[in-house]
């Protein structure tokens, strides 16, 4: 009997130990470090994961050649014969694109819906006998194709006789404005600039009435301006970011129209309050609205249009005008189409899948949830890599090392987990033991395309110089793009 109850309290005491331990080890799991604000919106956050978003430049100017009109167009000039929204989305929809911004009135005031503010509208062109409405017929193809939406409606409107009166014209703007949101939903952005003529009338633009009238229609939409408040201007029209390009900056120094912001703009502010981030505007042509004279980009300068905004933390809206038939041209189309097709070529394959991932260090230890394998799985935003945090140590590093050293690429991808806020400062590559890169910023997604093709490389390093705490790296890629210094890039000259 004794030995029985000798037993029993052994087994007692191991399974009492047991779950001691249990216990024991699930609180030794590290939990996340905190945020660095500010942070994203939900969406903004699916904003930065679209990349690439499209812009449609369509109305008068498309008939008259010009790129701002004049505000005295007749409406009958407005006819495109074979309108076919349709087609637009389906261009989209095979270039990879998520959403379409459509301007709805450009600086001429002509609209291309039927507003009843105005008679300035398709309902006085000869266009479907002035029963057309190209924004409905815009948005029904759009989501029959699963694309979103977007809206231009511009600031200054050089048509109507009540700009240059402040009150006047606020308020037929902001009628126009709840007429669109209430009639078309599911807008995801909306687009507004302080584009204007210096010699035009000078009128104040009541923009906290517009954007809180816009949130109190539609709360979830975007809203794009020099100063926000979800999407900031990049400062220039040739889709390009600065090398260093935070995506936090301070509203109240920004200004919409202001042209000495657009450096700050363009690099935003590690000290920012506001996260804004940033969307870089350029045509696929020179112009703005289709040119029978004008051609689509070369292949080559779209992908370094590519590398310098969705490669250096921004979004890029390009714009694919439609012609006077009120199709996209098929050189703008078979263009689009060879763009997406080379993107999906040089990212399709990640070489570091192949190697081993080593790095400085790992939050919570080998046995926590914060290791090196989370850089190279699908989740961008909440599975990532982060250091330990101990005492002085501020060389985070990871080491990308080749199984048969004979690594080729000439594009290295960093991506931090923006959810928890922008923190790298500066960084920098080595490619065995010789720097490649001196790198600032990363953010959402930096690319780094090397001068060279790199051949035979046996170990890769990326290291972390400065950061606003500790960083946290959501994905790493090597990658090689066989357009870059290629006789393809020559040959689509």
């Amino acid at each position: 009997m004794g030995r029985v109850l000798w037993r029993s309290s052994l087994i007692v005491t191991v399974i009492l130990e047991l779950v001691q331990f249990c216990i024991c080890k699930h609180e030794e799991v590290a939990t996340p470090p905190l945020p660095i604000l500010p942070l994203p919106t939900y969406s903004q956050l699916k904003w930065q994961e679209r990349e690439i978003i499209m812009f449609l430049h369509f109305g008068v100017n498309t008939f008259t050649n010009r790129e701002w009109g004049t505000g005295n167009e007749k409406p009958s000039i407005f006819n495109p014969s074979g309108l076919n929204t349709s087609q637009w989305a389906s261009v989209a929809a095979e270039a990879g694109i998520s959403l379409m911004i459509l301007t709805a009135k450009h600086h001429d005031g002509f609209c291309l819906w039927p507003s009843k503010y105005t008679p300035h509208s398709v309902i006085n062109s000869p266009w479907k006998s002035g029963k057309g409405d190209v924004v409905q017929d815009f948005v029904n193809a759009a989501t029959a194709q699963h694309i979103d939406v977007g809206i231009y409606l511009s600031p200054w409107d050089k048509h109507d006789p009540r700009y240059g009166h402040d009150v006047p014209y606020n308020e037929y703007y902001l009628a126009q404005l709840q007429e669109l949101l209430n009639k078309y939903e599911n807008i995801k952005e909306i687009w507004f600039d302080g584009a204007k003529d210096p010699k035009a009338q000078n009128v104040s633009y009541y923009f906290s009435d517009w954007f809180s009238m816009v949130k109190g229609l539609q709360s979830s939409i975007n809203i794009f301006s020099d100063s926000g408040p979800d999407v900031r201007w990049v400062g220039d029209e040739t889709g390009t970011a600065g090398d260093t390009c935070w995506s936090t900056i301070n509203r109240t120094s920004l200004s919409i129209g202001d042209p000495d912001i657009a450096e700050y703009l363009n690099t935003g502010d590690p000290r920012g309050t506001d996260w804004l981030p940033a969307e870089c505007d350029v045509s696929i042509r020179q112009g703005w609205f289709w040119h029978k004279s004008e051609s689509p980009k070369k292949l080559s300068d779209l992908l370094d249009i590519y590398y310098n905004s969705v490669g250096k933390n921004c979004v890029l809206l390009l714009n694919v005008p439609p012609n006077t038939t009120g199709l996209i041209s098929d050189t703008d189309a078979h263009r689009l189409k060879e763009f997406r097709r080379a993107i999906n070529t040089i990212f399709h394959h990640n070489l570091a899948e192949r190697c081993s991932i080593k790095v400085s260090s790992q939050r919570g230890g080998k046995e926590g949830v914060f290791g090196p394998e989370n850089m190279l799985d699908s989740d961008h935003l909440w599975s990532y890599w982060t250091p330990k945090e101990d005492g002085d140590e501020k060389d985070h590093w990871i080491e990308i090392w080749s199984r048969d050293g004979n690594l080729r690429f000439n594009v290295i991808r960093i991506q931090e987990a923006i959810g928890f806020g922008q923190r790298i400062k500066e960084h920098e590559i080595y490619v065995d033991g010789k720097v490649i890169i001196k790198g600032t910023t990363v953010g959402y997604k930096r690319l780094h395309r090397l001068d060279e093709d790199v051949g035979h490389a046996h170990v890769v390093t990326i290291r972390i110089i400065k950061a606003r705490g500790v960083p946290l790296i959501s994905s790493i890629g090597l990658h090689f793009d066989p357009f870059w210094h290629s006789r393809l890039t020559v040959a689509t000259k």
